[in-house]
């Protein structure tokens, strides 16, 4: 009897931890988004932290913030397009969008989201440009904690989560799931049309010819406009695609062979090599 006792507190005590630390399942309106963002140009706070959810495939129409934003995705997948490029977000990732950046965002399936609005001056040493970013244990509870103390910003217990959360932004590891997009006009079109239909087996010299370009010119330029060799930015591109699909449960092997890869092999070893880790074995950190 005791032991069932015991054994039902623990149940209780384990499910008032989980509702504490997960999102709000309300999903946001459009006016309430709006009075949201109002309140965040009013506060005061260096940092301000909402939790929210999106529906399915939900498109916010582009839009920017006076504050950095810092999205935690605790699950789903959504994407944000810059006039720059196209960023992702998995599950348990975060994204850094500098103040001032206009930017749209796409859901891929439901998402449950923390948001955390920072002022540029906050502290010295936060990201200058738009990245996605790994999400370390100490962070996610941190964001966590600041989304249950927005009611009390001035209190000393929310001075120093607050200010944690802020010094801990610029350790969190940097993801390869930016896709910058060149403004040339011959390249820029090519790159629309690979992330439509992304296909491993496209080479340099293909794409120096669709441009009208030498190989060396079209390399110095595609670097220039992008940041990024080819190869990295083709790579980038697949794995873009590929997320969405393995996280929405198709197979590793027909998402590898749909994009053009030779074997399974070598998909994992480009996988790896993005996400330091193969696809079976981040989809399964991912699901826990």
């Amino acid at each position: 009897m005791r032991a069932a006792r015991f054994r039902g507190v623990v149940y209780f005590l384990r499910d008032r931890a989980n509702a504490m630390t997960t999102p709000d399942t309300y999903v946001e309106t459009a006016e309430e988004r709006e009075a949201r963002h109002a309140a965040i140009e009013r506060a005061h706070a260096p940092a301000i932290a909402f939790a929210h959810r999106y529906e399915s495939y939900h498109h916010v129409a582009e839009h920017e913030h006076r504050r950095a934003q810092l999205l935690h995705l605790s699950s789903g997948v959504l994407t944000v397009t810059t006039r720059a490029g196209r960023w992702m977000m998995p599950r348990d990732h975060a994204l850094w969008i500098p103040a001032g950046v206009r930017h749209a965002v796409d859901t891929v399936g439901s998402v449950a989201m923390h948001s955390v609005y920072i002022r540029p001056e906050a502290i010295a040493g936060l990201p200058d440009r738009l990245q996605v970013t790994g999400v370390t244990p100490l962070m996610r509870g941190l964001i966590a904690e600041a989304v249950r103390l927005r009611e009390d910003p001035a209190s000393p217990r929310a001075s120093f989560i607050l200010g944690a959360m802020l010094h801990e932004i610029p350790h969190l590891p940097v993801r390869p799931l930016g896709l910058p997009f060149p403004a040339h006009q011959r390249l820029a079109p090519l790159c629309r049309d690979f992330v439509a239909r992304p296909s491993a087996h496209l080479n340099i010299d293909h794409w120096a010819d669709a441009a009208g370009l030498s190989r060396r010119s079209f390399t110095r330029i595609f670097r220039r406009e992008t940041g990024l060799s080819l190869s990295t930015w083709r790579q980038q591109a697949c794995l873009m695609a590929a997320l969405p699909r393995l996280s929405d449960g198709e197979p590793v092997t027909a998402v590898a062979l749909d994009l053009g890869y030779d074997s399974v092999p070598a998909f994992t070893t480009m996988f790896c090599r993005m996400m330091g880790t193969p696809p079976r074995t981040y989809l399964r950190n991912q699901a826990n």
